[in-house]
């Protein structure tokens, strides 16, 4: 089992920053993709942005350039940066683990809320 806990969220001005932190805790190792996902009210819950497990990363063309995800597998924990945030990148934000490749689990986090508004 492996047990993801966010943090980091809050209520910043458009054109703040906000850093986000996945501790993960379990049997989590760095075969898991990590991820992060976000969904707003009345939408779908999408990807934000996704570090493979060999490094590759991958972000929604929404946020590319303004935020940047990290890991640190010695610390188990998962970062996302976030730059010149903009009202719509508000939304609960999640962590996501993602072993299935080599047949290992996949595992939510609670969520975090971000709103962005003046």
């Amino acid at each position: 089992q492996v047990q993801l806990v966010e943090s980091g969220g809050g209520l910043v001005e458009p054109g703040g920053s906000l850093r986000l932190s996945c501790s993960a805790s379990g049997n989590i190792n760095s075969l898991y993709a990590m991820g992060w996902y976000r969904q707003a009210p009345g939408k779908q819950r999408e990807l934000v942005a996704a570090i493979a497990s060999g490094g590759n990363l991958n972000y929604a063309s929404s946020v590319k350039g303004r935020f940047t995800i990290s890991r640190d597998n010695a610390k188990k924990t998962l970062y996302l940066q976030m730059n010149s945030l903009k009202p719509e990148d508000t939304a609960v934000y999640y962590c996501n683990a993602d072993g299935r490749r080599f047949g290992l689990g996949h595992y939510w986090g609670q969520g975090t809320q971000v709103t962005v508004s003046s």
